[in-house]
């Protein structure tokens, strides 16, 4: 667990960590939801939760308002359903921390099937529409260009519905699925055409982007584009969600400068 930080200018939301208590009560799985008591947010932030129109019926979602100046907004989706993985999982939770400290209201939604998500998994086709339908709610709701950021199954079916759409500025993929998972074969052909900044990072011990795999793919894809490994991190960044952090941080400092506006 991490210290707490002692800043006069943040403090601990415990409206925030009610939210997501209630949210995630009940729920088990190997993508556990992180629910520290040290969690902190910007005296400016709120939690909004609602439900979007999806395709395939309502998708419930968070919202961490951001700056009235805010430069950009953002989405964060989360890694497989089947699996446990929801909008409370530990490191979408981190990146949406990530994300907000720019002052970008950032938004996380349960994919169809999941939580109190209307439909049913749909393998990873119908999430990408499912995407979609989050990034049109942000057009709508605050006409600020996109940051996309997805983990692992998040950040293959994100970056899919992500990187052609022109509301979509840059792309971050977390824990991105290098080989095969049991039966899933993920294709990032289209990555190869993309030429919207794109950062990835994942544990140098992430067994779905083993070394050497991860590196010869993201070689593959256009640039602008940087590949950062957090020593000794796993797949869920066990560990090491302070250095992802950073690293989300560190990277949009540097490749969107107009960020650090709304901050």
């Amino acid at each position: 667990m991490q210290k707490k930080r002692n800043s006069p200018s943040r403090f601990v939301d415990s409206a925030e960590l009610a939210v997501e208590r209630r949210h995630a009560r009940g729920r088990s799985s190997l993508h556990w939801p992180l629910l520290y008591s040290d969690s902190v947010l910007p005296e400016t932030s709120s939690i909004r939760s609602l439900f979007l129109a999806g395709p395939a019926g309502r998708l419930e979602a968070l919202l961490n308002a951001g700056l009235p100046n805010a430069t950009h907004a953002a989405v964060v989706c989360h890694p497989h359903p089947l699996y446990g993985g929801t909008l409370h999982n530990k490191v979408v939770f981190h990146a949406m921390k990530a994300l907000n400290s720019f002052g970008f209201p950032v938004l996380r939604f349960n994919f169809r099937g999941t939580g109190l998500s209307e439909g049913e998994h749909a393998s990873g086709i119908g999430e990408v529409e499912d995407v979609r339908a989050a990034l049109d709610w942000l057009e709508r709701e605050f006409t600020l260009p996109i940051i996309f950021t997805g983990f692992s199954f998040g950040a293959a079916v994100g970056s899919r519905a992500a990187y052609s759409d022109d509301r979509v500025r840059a792309l971050i993929a977390l824990g991105l699925p290098a080989v095969p998972i049991e039966h899933r074969v993920y294709d990032f052909e289209f990555l190869r055409a993309c030429t919207k900044p794109k950062l990835f990072v994942s544990g140098s011990r992430d067994q779905f982007g083993p070394p050497g795999k991860l590196e010869a793919l993201v070689n593959t894809f256009a640039d602008p584009k940087k590949l950062v490994r957090i020593e000794a991190g796993d797949h869920f960044f066990e560990g090491r969600l302070k250095e992802m952090r950073v690293a989300i941080e560190d990277w949009l400092r540097e490749t969107v400068p107009a960020a650090t506006a709304g901050g």
